[in-house]
């Protein structure tokens, strides 16, 4: 694990200044409501994030970039007869924010009515703000990044094999959100994210590329720079010699980098915006079931730390602790206010995106996993985007392993992974215990009955 470099007395004092900086941004929210309603507005609401930060990228032990970000911007959107109007302003003195709200404010006039346009409903509004442990700085002093940067590439250098590095990059950044309506809602918090990431090239004739990452609320919790050179080298190296296959029809195992994404599809075809739309293979699908009767997915907002963690969503909704999935059956839908209005329901506090989504897993490692499959493909990376949400019907570009006998045999490239989502959910086979806790769907390796492989 990584040490923060600042000392406790120099938290101290960035906590404090972060705490003011909080107050003025909620005072900037404040007049621009205020500003609204005296202009006639039926409703409004803003939003404020203001971001600092530090990335720095080096290639073969040389620093490539190094930028620093400072910046921030308010967003207001006003509401008259369901006519809205919204604008914006890198300004937040208060004559610029006072510009902007009359802008909004004027185009609203020009705008159709729409009766689900509107804030949030008010009962619906967090009025617990936990502290979720999501704001950790770091010393943004570039020259121990740099560092960190050359280190990483050092090491996977030194491994036999690697031919070149594609790069290492260190990001350190911190930030305040702020949103208030005309509910009388106006609360914001920090929060900070650092990462470390590395892609190295292998091999002579076929050369290879893969990479390695690590990311954390916390600069203390990241993984060490060690553990990211070595991720990415054997990743790197284990692709060299890399085959095509027969086309076929088998087993598949997503890796757990992988199936979250996959996953990140039954997202979409939940949410409100393909609900209302009727653009979703999963219209009217509540209660139905969806996975085998094993599989659960459970979000929690509340988790300290984490990086989806939220005390409120985009709109200052409280989200829930809750099962998006129990028992295989889908239990709510992702809404928002907008949404949620134009399929008659409310929102769900999904305003945003997902909070920490856990997966349910069948209590073994992935390399038992593979043993149940047998024989079959383990996919380590997708490509190119061909999902259609509307059918279902998935085609993407593959890379990955061919595995024998529950081992894995060569590296296979350059074919193509098929099926339907619905049939894919519905033939999950077992989830291995290995997902990351970074991600905001925690998934581990997932194994799918069977997929069609286009190959040679």
């Amino acid at each position: 694990m990584l040490r923060n470099r600042l000392s406790d007395k120099q938290i101290m004092t960035s906590q404090q200044q972060v705490s003011a900086e909080l107050e003025q941004l909620k005072q900037a929210v404040e007049l621009a409501i205020t500003e609204a309603k005296r202009l006639g507005a039926d409703q409004s609401e803003v939003s404020i994030s203001k971001q600092t930060g530090i990335s720095i990228a080096t290639r073969e032990l040389e620093v490539e970039t190094l930028e620093f970000n400072h910046d921030g911007a308010l967003g207001i959107a006003v509401y008259n007869n369901g006519r809205k109007g919204s604008a914006s302003t890198s300004d937040l003195s208060a004559d610029a924010i006072r510009s902007t709200v009359k802008a909004a404010v004027d185009i609203s006039a020009y705008t159709s009515q729409d009766p689900a346009a509107g804030i949030a409903d008010k009962d619906l509004l967090a009025t617990d703000i936990p502290d979720l442990s999501l704001f950790h700085p770091h010393s943004l002093e570039p020259e121990p990044l740099i560092e960190i940067a050359k280190q990483c590439e050092s090491i996977a250098l030194a491994e036999k094999g690697i031919k070149a590095s594609d790069g290492a990059s260190v990001n350190s950044h911190f930030g305040i959100k702020v949103y208030g309506n005309s509910h009388g809602f106006i609360h914001g918090y920090p929060s900070s994210r650092h990462s470390i990431s590395c892609m190295l090239i292998a091999g002579e004739e076929e050369m290879q590329r893969d990479y390695a990452y690590t990311v954390a609320r916390d600069f203390a919790d990241l993984e060490s720079v060690e553990w990211v050179a070595k991720q990415a080298s054997e990743k790197t190296l284990s692709r060299i010699g890399s085959r095509k296959i027969p086309t076929c029809e088998v087993p598949v195992v997503y890796d757990r980098d992988v199936a979250s994404g996959l996953l990140g599809h039954l997202v979409s075809a939940i949410s409100g915006g393909s609900l209302y739309r009727r653009s979703s293979f999963l219209l009217d699908a509540l209660g139905q079931p969806i996975f085998p009767d094993w599989f659960s997915i459970y979000e929690d907002p509340y988790l300290l730390k984490a990086l989806s963690s939220t005390p409120f969503d985009s709109e200052g909704v409280a989200p829930k602790a809750q099962h998006v999935i129990e028992k295989g059956c889908l239990q709510t839908y992702l809404l928002t206010s907008y949404s949620a209005r134009k399929l008659g329901l409310r929102s769900t506090g999904h305003a945003g995106g997902i909070h920490n989504w856990h997966i349910s897993n069948s209590g073994i490692s992935r390399a038992d996993l593979l043993k149940k499959m047998g024989t079959g493909l383990l996919v380590t990376e997708l490509m190119g985007q061909g999902v259609n949400v509307v059918t279902g019907d998935y085609s993407r570009g593959a890379a990955g392993y061919w595995v024998e006998n529950g081992e894995i045999a060569f590296p296979v490239h350059e074919i193509t992974v098929a099926g339907n989502l619905k049939d894919m959910f519905a033939n999950v086979v077992a989830v291995a215990d290995d997902a990351k806790p970074q991600s905001s769907i925690r998934c581990g390796s997932l194994l799918l009955e069977s997929m069609k492989i286009a190959g040679s």
